[in-house]
């Protein structure tokens, strides 16, 4: 299959491109520059792996959870691009590209939201693909949902923020942490994969962002 993803749900910008079996990708810290830098990333990418977007089987993109407005332009590009070329598309959970790039079978993922929180999920890894254990939410750290069994590993920007407060909250649970693991389009393109050849993807239009998080600031008396 050949599948491009993009992923802006960071202060990073990833793009990847799948072309029978073979992965290319590219990333850079763009703090917030995202919009600027998309799509000569994007034509860079086509045209290292000789492809058009009409050679295309469908564009993934990073859904979320993750920061609001590089959500919002994943989810924008990836809705255009596929509108033009007549394509299909796939929003790619963040926390369950995080879990693929973890390397284990047991995955918590956890992803620094601000304001104290944490995006989080926890997956376990099946014939077919992650199985949910715990579906991604937004809590505090110290509130994260329990998990079952030991030799989980843990991962994310979470882990890195509030690493002493979740391995409490995991005693005797996780074995291992990777704190500085982030979503990669390089993994979500993986992810994408099975989605596109079991004819799973989705119109454009019906695209959307995995906000989690309903509002991103506190009122004063909320404080």
């Amino acid at each position: 299959m050949k599948i491009i993803a993009l992923d802006t749900s960071t202060e990073y910008c990833s793009i990847a491109v799948l072309v029978d079996c073979e992965i290319l990708s590219h990333e850079v810290l763009a703090k917030q520059r995202h919009s600027e830098l998309i799509l000569p990333m994007l034509r860079q990418m086509l045209g290292e792996a000789g492809l058009t977007l009409a050679q295309l089987d469908g564009i993934a993109f990073g859904a979320g959870p993750g920061s609001f407005t590089g959500l919002r332009i994943a989810c924008g590009v990836a809705q255009g691009l596929a509108l033009g070329a007549d394509l299909p598309v796939a929003g790619i959970c963040t926390l369950e590209a995080l879990a693929e790039a973890a390397g284990g079978n047991n995955v918590i993922a956890a992803l620094d939201a601000r304001m104290n929180e944490v995006y989080h999920a926890a997956y376990t890894k099946m014939v077919n693909g992650w199985r949910p254990v715990s579906e991604p939410m937004l809590c505090l750290p110290q509130q994260a949902p329990l998990v079952r069994g030991s030799g989980w590993m843990g991962c994310g920007s979470g882990f890195s923020m509030y690493g002493e407060v979740l391995r409490t909250r995991y005693d005797g649970c996780i074995n291992h942490t990777i704190g500085d693991l982030r979503p990669h389009a390089r993994h979500m393109v993986r992810l994408a994969e099975p989605v596109f050849a079991k004819g799973l993807g989705i119109d454009p239009a019906d695209a959307a962002p995995l906000y989690v998080r309903n509002k991103v600031a506190l009122k004063e008396k909320e404080r």
